[in-house]
């Protein structure tokens, strides 16, 4: 296809872009999975400095109760259920973007021990604090 071909080329480069947007969208969020594998993995931000590290992970509508982390040598692992809830009654869904359902969040730490001093969920995000062993 010829770029001359305006209106069938931008078509054509708008499709692509869809799909692409569509696959990337894809890997956060997967309607229709029926088995227990996770759907979906939250973004994390780490932190630190020589005694600790700090994970922020973005955990939006994730209450405690369905909420797991663990730390396992040097990875932390995070996991859950993030429900769409009955707080929206039985509207007609319009738009979903946030992801729901499984999750599962592997972080793989810098080569230390640690061990886990506080756990915060607060704001939608959930914060680890972990302390560097001697």
């Amino acid at each position: 296809m010829r770029k001359t071909d305006s209106p069938a080329w931008m078509l054509a480069k708008a499709i692509d872009l869809l799909r692409s947007a569509g696959g990337m969208h894809q890997q956060f969020f997967q309607l229709g999975q029926v088995d227990d594998s996770p759907r979906w993995e939250p973004p994390v931000d780490m932190f630190g400095d020589e005694r600790a590290l700090c994970l922020l992970i973005a955990l939006p509508g994730v209450t405690p109760e369905r909420l797991d982390v663990t730390l396992e040598q040097q990875t932390v692992v995070v996991n859950g259920v993030r429900s769409l809830g009955s707080t929206f009654g039985a509207d007609m869904i319009i738009q979903l973007e946030i992801p729901y359902g499984r999750f599962e969040r592997r972080v793989q730490l810098p080569h230390a021990d640690y061990r886990m001093v506080d756990m915060l969920l607060r704001d939608g995000c959930l914060r680890l604090t972990l302390e560097r062993m001697p």
